[in-house]
């Protein structure tokens, strides 16, 4: 199937086409009619919108962003709400609503039919960034008393409205988790056989408090399609499925490199965040580390002699300082990666510091060396420099290392994120204990 071509289309709108608009965007994947829903001016947003099938509305609602979503619901009927809200799923209608004004929010929930609207109340209480706030309640559930017959024509008659089929889970009558079966499963297995003599009771499942990145990690590492959540009882309470896994692992490595670049994550996509909110999310950390590298400052001013009597010292702090923090960045970014795919943990911590020192070391020497190699050749005669800048170079390099290394997990233990111990905070602190490293052999060395 070719691409949509936005530009043909935009034309036909323009010629008021639409017919041809309505066939182009028929039985196309409902992502792609999303995105040129978003590359619409507003008012054209709710003329395409309407264009769509009933039954294909809701799908491609669920896909926009918030913003479209809430042009879209001001534009329309209170019918045509009231549609679309029914056919959403539950997690997807909860996430619309987090972002949305409150009177956008009321004229959707007046909308929304009752059990909707109670569904919706529930998941709305779950604490943010928990299981219980990603899942859907759209699940099939089976009794273990029934057979493998009655379980299929059971999905078959509710399926439809059902996130995933793929895999249903078994509970007994008080909602308790008993097991989960495939369809595979089902279909592989004889009519009269029972649930329960096909059900996996050794699932994997959470609690609807667990934190969200945390389950998320569970796909990966079982590679499920679906997890079920239950509450504290141990009662199904919905599912969470992979697609909603993705967004969250997604949002994480979002928020983890915004932070290591020393930046307060934002909820929004770049060309849709203001400038203020792009300076207010950068300016607190610039100010944090404009502050802290006064550090490096008060230090040059304390050993301010020394450079005065030997100016040739100060042109090698520029590479002291930027070799330091770029060793030290490295480390930190295998380190914060390797914690977020749960390959570090914190009982690793003395493993991560045996690794980084032995790298370090390797490290450090290879650099020491070419620099030892460099500063004899372009300054002869300069033997005691070249010493001093390529000791302090090699004290640097392995500090920096094991710097790097153990400052994200000491964040993790004193749980905040790792990745605030990246790039720029490394660096600054680096570039402090280098100049004194580097002014401290000098003096010993050259006697200055």
């Amino acid at each position: 199937m070719e691409p949509l071509n936005f530009g043909l289309l935009k034309e036909w709108l323009e010629e008021k086409k639409f017919f041809r608009v309505k066939d182009a965007l028929t039985n196309r994947n409902e992502v792609d009619i999303a995105e040129f829903l978003e590359d619409l001016p507003p008012e054209k947003m709710a003329v395409v919108f309407r264009m769509l099938p009933k039954e294909m509305a809701a799908d491609v609602f669920a896909e926009l962003s918030v913003e479209t979503q809430q042009t879209i619901i001001e534009s329309v009927t209170d019918t045509e709400i009231s549609q679309i809200m029914n056919d959403l799923f539950v997690d997807d209608m909860v996430d619309m609503l987090e972002e949305l004004p409150a009177n956008v929010v009321k004229r959707v929930l007046r909308n929304a039919t009752p059990e909707k609207r109670a569904m919706i109340n529930q998941f709305l209480r779950y604490p943010e960034d928990s299981a219980g706030s990603i899942m859907t309640a759209e699940f099939v559930d089976l009794r273990k008393t029934m057979t493998v017959g009655a379980a299929i024509r059971k999905i078959r008659s509710t399926g439809l409205n059902k996130e995933t089929v793929y895999t249903c889970y078994v509970t007994d009558a008080n909602r308790r988790l008993e097991g989960e079966v495939s369809v595979k499963d089902l279909l592989m297995a004889e009519d009269e056989a029972g649930i329960e003599s096909v059900m996996d009771a050794n699932m994997i499942s959470v609690v609807t408090t667990e934190n969200q990145e945390e389950t998320a990690k569970l796909f990966s590492k079982y590679g499920l399609l679906s997890i079920p959540v239950v509450d504290e009882e141990n009662r199904l309470v919905g599912i969470v499925t992979v697609d909603d896994a993705v967004e969250v692992m997604e949002q994480e490595a979002t928020e983890d490199f915004e932070r290591m670049a020393a930046m307060t994550p934002s909820e929004k996509p770049y060309l849709k965040t203001s400038v203020w909110a792009l300076a207010r999310h950068r300016i607190l950390w610039l100010l944090v580390l404009m502050i802290s590298a006064m550090i490096t400052g008060g230090v040059l001013q304390k050993y301010e002699a020394a450079f005065a009597a030997l100016p040739l010292l100060v042109t090698f702090i520029p590479m002291l300082t930027d070799t330091g923090g770029n060793a030290g960045s490295q480390s930190a970014t295998l380190i914060i990666r390797g914690m977020a795919l749960s390959e570090i943990r914190m009982k690793d911590a003395l493993k991560v510091l045996w690794k980084e020192l032995r790298v370090a070391l390797l490290v450090g020497l290879v650099l020491s060396l070419v620099n030892y190699l460099r500063l004899r050749w372009m300054y002869p005669g300069n033997e005691m420099i070249a010493l001093t800048v390529v000791i302090s170079l090699f004290i640097t390099v392995v500090l920096a290392k094991i710097v790097g290394g153990l400052l994200p997990m000491a964040a993790k233990m004193i749980h905040a994120d790792p990745a605030i111990m990246a790039s720029p905070l490394i660096t600054t602190i680096v570039d402090a204990f280098s100049l004194v490293i580097y002014f401290s052999i000098a003096q010993r060395l050259l006697h200055i």
